[in-house]
């Protein structure tokens, strides 16, 4: 069974205290990294949260937060980068969190083989 068609907790009040519900849907597909990484930590404490990006890794969503990931041409990326070419120290921070993303991945037990879940540089 798909983890992105599993029933939802009863106990879970879908019109409660959803970060996506209370606040504007734009910021979770915004272009502004800033934006982005605010729409990722009102994801925290969400109640569906692995079950969103379980629902979003398996569809390859083509972009925006999804359980407290970015997603960007269907892969999750650390963080949205800004225009233009990266400066040297971006690029060696984007690696370290490329390892941070992959482990919270799987510690949400959503580490599929490389195929299914990329993650982009």
């Amino acid at each position: 069974m798909s983890l992105a068609l599993a029933p939802i907790d009863a106990r879970v009040d879908l019109e409660a205290n959803l970060p996506c519900r209370k606040f504007d849907p734009d910021l979770w597909f915004s272009d502004s990294p800033a934006q982005l990484e605010l729409a990722k930590s009102l994801c925290g404490d969400c109640p569906l949260r692995v079950e969103c990006l379980a629902g979003a890794a398996e569809r390859a969503e083509p972009w925006g937060v999804w359980g407290g990931e970015i997603f960007e041409r269907g892969a999750v990326v650390p963080r949205k980068r800004p225009r233009g070419r990266p400066r040297k120290e971006d690029v060696a921070r984007d690696a370290a969190l490329k390892v941070e993303a992959e482990a919270r991945l799987a510690a949400s037990g959503l580490a599929q083989p490389r195929e299914s879940v990329r993650l982009a540089a």
